[in-house]
């Protein structure tokens, strides 16, 4: 077997966790995850309610770029920022460790 199937059939059954660490992106990777999840369920949380952003930024004393920045996984948003957020749509943030 040359070298190159050796390094293929090396990552057969490797799972994805395992890949990620690999390349040095884990970490983001499972930081971004987040994100996009509680952003999502913050956007799903306003349209159920039929609440604009405009809205929101009135009621948590902000702009409406910062609740677009709030809205974007990829800016780097607070804690406080997410909890006044939540607390706005009637919600609570909860963050675990497992």
């Amino acid at each position: 077997m040359n070298k190159y199937m050796e390094k293929t059939m090396k990552g057969i059954g490797q799972n994805f966790d395992e890949f990620l660490k690999e390349q040095g992106i884990y970490d983001e990777v499972n930081e971004l995850a987040a994100k996009k999840i509680i952003t999502y369920q913050l956007k799903q949380a306003m349209q159920e309610q039929k609440l604009t952003k405009s809205f929101i930024a009135k009621k948590m004393k902000t702009s409406r770029v910062a609740v677009d920045n709030i809205l974007d996984p990829t800016f780097n948003t607070s804690i406080d920022s997410l909890e006044r957020f939540a607390g706005v749509l009637g919600k609570r943030l909860t963050i675990s460790l497992s």
